[in-house]
């Protein structure tokens, strides 16, 4: 009975060859409107987060740990929108919307390694901070060039190796017919919701909620725990400017924390669990697309030096 189950699972697996995302069903006129506000907010988001970078790169200034790592981080964005916004632009003028097995499989695996890519950056943003507040003696000794770099190595190679078990497994469970995803992207939860209305896949949901649950609470708690002692820390600062001063290096990193994880959260805490259907699609829009767009602005709005810098960039003086 198990070899018959298993052989009609592995028979089944096969039969969807595309997926259609249906992305935000609407009127035309409508459909023309969101692709302007998207395709605006994308090219945005790339000038913005290109700026950050030539910043930092130009800026004799800029050339330290936090501002090394806040490239690092622009470029990330950089790569995270254009794992999903081209192709939701180009989904606006398709009529059948559709995107291979292969190429939903590969968008899945970049969106998520990048994600996942994200919160470690932020983890070693958050570290760096408590490092320059808390420890401020040890700060040039510890976070040399050398091992910043090493950081940023880790975030890279390690946002793309979590996630390859998950996408294993995915490629695995059994996609017979139900190929419609109310998304714009290949999105996990609506992937497992369409395997699971062919056949039972406990072990694959709990093992990517596990992993997705693990690797958020954990960075994030971690923030948590480093924001808590640089604020013990600051609030004994004897002089006024001294706290605004250093409220003013964490209040951008706390703002970008807040606005990722409180969307990333009510997404994958649980994929598949089928929790607020309806609101998925736009959950996970404001951290993919919105969020990387405002990030260059709240670094830039409250850092005198960033702004210095970009204005040298854009030509201002």
């Amino acid at each position: 009975m198990h070899r018959m189950m298993m052989s009609k699972v592995s028979n089944i697996s096969h039969v969807v060859s595309e997926f259609i995302l249906l992305g935000f069903p609407c009127r035309w006129e409508i459909e023309i409107f969101l692709f302007s506000i998207f395709f605006i907010t994308y090219i945005l988001t790339l000038l913005g987060n290109m700026a950050i970078m030539c910043a930092v790169r130009w800026d004799r200034r800029l050339h330290t740990p936090m501002y090394i790592l806040l490239a690092n981080f622009s470029f990330l964005e950089i790569c995270y929108v254009n794992s999903d916004v081209p192709n939701m632009l180009a989904n606006f003028f398709s009529q059948t919307k559709t995107i291979s097995f292969a190429r939903c499989l590969l968008q899945l695996y970049f969106f998520f390694s990048l994600g996942t890519t994200e919160c470690l950056f932020l983890s070693i943003m958050a570290y760096d901070r408590f490092l320059a507040i808390c420890r401020p003696l040890h700060y040039p000794t510890v976070m040399t060039t050398k091992f910043c770099s090493s950081l940023v190595i880790f975030c890279w190679v390690y946002g793309f190796l979590w996630f390859l078990i998950p996408v294993v497994l995915v490629t695995q469970l059994p996609f017979c017919g139900p190929n419609v995803i109310d998304d714009f992207l290949c999105d996990l939860g609506p992937l497992l919701a369409l395997a699971s209305a062919c056949a039972p896949v406990p072990g694959t949901i709990l093992i990517c909620g596990t992993m997705s649950s693990l690797l958020i609470f954990a960075t994030f708690f971690y923030m948590a725990g480093s924001y808590t002692l640089v604020l013990r820390v600051v609030m004994q600062v004897p002089s006024v400017a001294g706290r605004k001063k250093a409220f003013s290096t964490c209040s951008s990193h706390l703002v970008v924390v807040f606005l990722f994880y409180g969307s990333v959260m009510m997404t994958y805490v649980s994929p598949g669990s089928g929790q607020a259907e309806g609101m998925q699609k736009f959950t996970t829009l404001f951290y993919s697309v919105l969020t990387p767009f405002f990030n260059p602005m709240i670094y830039s709005l409250r850092n005198k030096e960033m702004k210095d810098a970009l204005k040298k960039v854009v030509g201002g003086s």
